[in-house]
């Protein structure tokens, strides 16, 4: 079989179980967000830490929750972490104080980098009351600011965009924790190993030794692949075999990669009462993955001199399909993890897996971050198109002025400043010249998709990069931070704006937004900006690569 059939049959299984679950799942979370009714455990929470679930929050207040609960999270992390060589079961793991900030910072950011060696930096107790519960929390955090951005569009006249509290306890509790529960034994039916074993050292059948790891590792895969989060309990990730041990686990690990990011468009048209609006964007999202995982395997395959398809760093029991698919699945849902090594792949090949984030990962996205960042794409495609044609720039009743239109700009071009900023100082500082493997324009590549997956929150490596020293997991952290919680400040702005607008009919002088002209207008929108923004850089690293 041929390797575009291969793909298009793969990339339709994936089509065919998303199709199956978007609807009862996107039901189910637009319910947890929306339902007047709290659980008596969900009261229990709020007594706990005296928060009120009737009383709603401006967009300031909301903002506040936000940073703050982040501000906690890695300062208790942090402590976790620095600590857990006292902690039973940590097998005398430990970080260094910078390694540890990088890491704290990481998981509550939801970008899971990780700097250090998964089974050599990391004891059972942080894996699992550290890094799993930040994977719970920090994709709850990015459901919850789609929901209240979703909110800002709905409401009309209003002066609230909900509450943060009730959001990420619903997010946590409703969506997240059953979901993973499920997929956790399904990946222990498939062979994902959990337990609390410490390593064990056995003999090898050539007279040598070898340390076979154990540890919780069904638990935290399954949260980690379905919060788009990407922190494997292994250096080597998915593509380890206690974590993804067989084609059907890959399969699975795919499927919950991207589950809850192409449910999130339903859940958005039904907050809005349209569900054209919904079907729009999932048709964009679907569109923009699809062109990535077809561009990368044709790279990877075009590459070979044998006509097998560029193997290298490639599990064999994946295959370059199924490897290709994975990649551009956790590109393009700021997962960040790997089941093959993406400074392995072709230029081109790696290069499509730059640009996935560089799109602002919005193919489809992370949970809740791919919906909230679109709509940000879908403000500025209205407002363009709506200049090009002399039409009123409104979306669904409210009119995009220039506060709205600022608002949305700033958010579009904070991730990518810091990329190219973190970048140039980067490439002019001895000490991070230093780690890389590469050098010329594939040691710019490591360096570039190093700050990128860094300012996107996604989290993966063309694992060229030596990132374990100050200097690296310093900048990294700088612009995980800045590139989580500014763009999340900027849009809880922009719906604090539009809440406030009354949300007026549609006249003959509205653009419609729910067919598929505005669709391939969001398309052309979204890859135009990301071309003029990093097309420079990349014509210094995997173009001029692949060129030479």
């Amino acid at each position: 079989m041929n390797v575009g059939l291969q793909t298009a049959l793969y990339l339709a299984t994936v089509a065919a179980i998303l199709a199956v679950v978007h609807v009862p799942l996107g039901n189910w979370i637009h319910r947890a967000l929306t339902d007047p009714r709290d659980w008596r455990g969900e009261r229990w929470i709020y007594r706990l830490v005296g928060v009120d679930p009737r009383v709603e929050q401006s967009w300031r207040s909301y903002a506040v929750a936000v940073v703050a609960f982040a501000a906690a999270s890695i300062g208790l992390l942090f402590a976790l972490i620095m600590a857990q060589e006292l902690l039973p079961a940590s097998f005398g793991r430990s970080q260094h104080w910078h390694t540890a900030l990088n890491t704290a910072v990481s998981f509550t950011t939801n970008t899971n980098w990780q700097s250090y060696a998964g089974e050599l930096g990391a004891g059972y107790p942080v894996a699992m009351a550290g890094l799993t519960v930040q994977n719970f929390v920090s994709a709850a955090t990015g459901l919850a600011v789609a929901a209240a951005l979703c909110r800002g569009i709905a409401r009309s006249r209003g002066a609230t965009i909900g509450n943060f509290w009730v959001d990420l306890v619903r997010g946590s509790v409703r969506v997240l924790l059953p979901l993973a529960a499920v997929a956790a034994l399904v990946l222990v039916a498939g062979g994902v190993i959990q337990n609390l074993a410490g390593p064990h050292t056995i003999g090898t059948l050539a007279g040598g030794h070898q340390v076979i790891q154990g540890g919780p590792v069904a638990s935290q895969e399954a949260i980690k692949e379905l919060g788009t989060n990407g922190g494997g309990i292994f250096n080597a990730n998915s593509a380890h075999p206690f974590e993804n041990p067989n084609p059907f686990t890959n399969l699975f690990e795919i499927v919950l990669m991207l589950a809850i990011p192409f449910s999130m468009p339903r859940v958005y048209g039904l907050m809005v009462g349209d569900r054209r609006q919904g079907a729009v964007l999932v048709s964009v999202m679907g569109v923009l993955l699809a062109i990535s995982a077809a561009l990368g395997t044709w790279a990877e395959h075009a590459t070979s001199l044998t006509g097998a398809g560029a193997m290298e760093g490639k599990e064999q029991r994946f295959g370059l399909v199924a490897s290709m698919i994975f990649g551009a699945s956790t590109t393009g849902t700021s997962t960040g993890a790997v089941n093959s090594m993406h400074d392995s792949m072709s230029p081109l090949g790696g290069g499509v897996l730059m640009v996935n984030m560089m799109l602002g990962e919005v193919s489809p996205g992370g949970v809740g971050t791919g919906l909230y960042g679109l709509l940000v794409f879908v403000l500025l495609t209205v407002f363009i198109a709506g200049l090009m044609v002399g039409r009123t720039p409104e979306l669904l009743g409210k009119s995009i002025g220039r506060r709205e239109i600022t608002y949305a700009a700033l958010a579009t071009i904070t991730t990518p400043m810091l990329v190219l900023l973190a970048t140039g100082s980067a490439v002019v500082t001895p000490t991070a010249v230093s780690a890389l493997t590469n050098s010329g324009p594939h040691g710019l590549s490591e360096l570039l998709y190093a700050y990128t997956s860094a300012s996107n929150n996604n989290g993966s490596a063309f694992a060229g990069l030596s990132s374990d020293q100050p200097f690296l997991n310093l900048t990294l952290a700088v612009s995980m931070l800045l590139g989580r919680f500014v763009p999340i400040v900027l849009v809880l702005a922009l719906a604090g704006a539009l809440v406030r607008q009354p949300r007026r009919a549609a006249t003959a002088g509205t653009m419609p937004t729910h067919g598929g002209v505005f669709a391939a207008l969001l398309v052309g929108i979204v890859l135009v900006v990301a071309g003029l923004t990093f097309l420079p850089a990349l014509s210094l690293g995997p173009i001029a690569e692949a060129l030479s």
